[in-house]
């Protein structure tokens, strides 16, 4: 999650984002997607790693703005059925 105080504009971000793609590679992380507010305060991003903590240390040495990282599971219709009892 990243956020800011005034609006930002996506491509400013995204080109930061290029720049800093070596640690991506170097922690072993794959940026998947961003979804960014409408407001342009607020973005959430998604990236494939082995944990958080491999995205928290891309995103430091890559000198990127961030509040949190957390871990998420993408589910399929067919995954949450599998987890709802019977």
């Amino acid at each position: 999650e990243r956020s800011w105080d005034d609006p930002v504009e996506f491509e400013s971000i995204a080109r930061k984002e290029e720049e800093g793609a070596w640690c991506l590679e170097a922690y072993n992380v794959k940026f998947v997607r961003s979804f960014f507010s409408n407001d342009r305060r607020r973005m959430i991003c998604l990236y494939r790693a082995p944990d958080a903590e491999s995205v928290r240390q891309s995103q430091i040495k890559a000198d990127m703005p961030f509040d949190k990282v957390w871990s998420f599971q993408y589910l399929t219709p067919a995954l949450v059925d599998d987890l709802l009892p019977a």
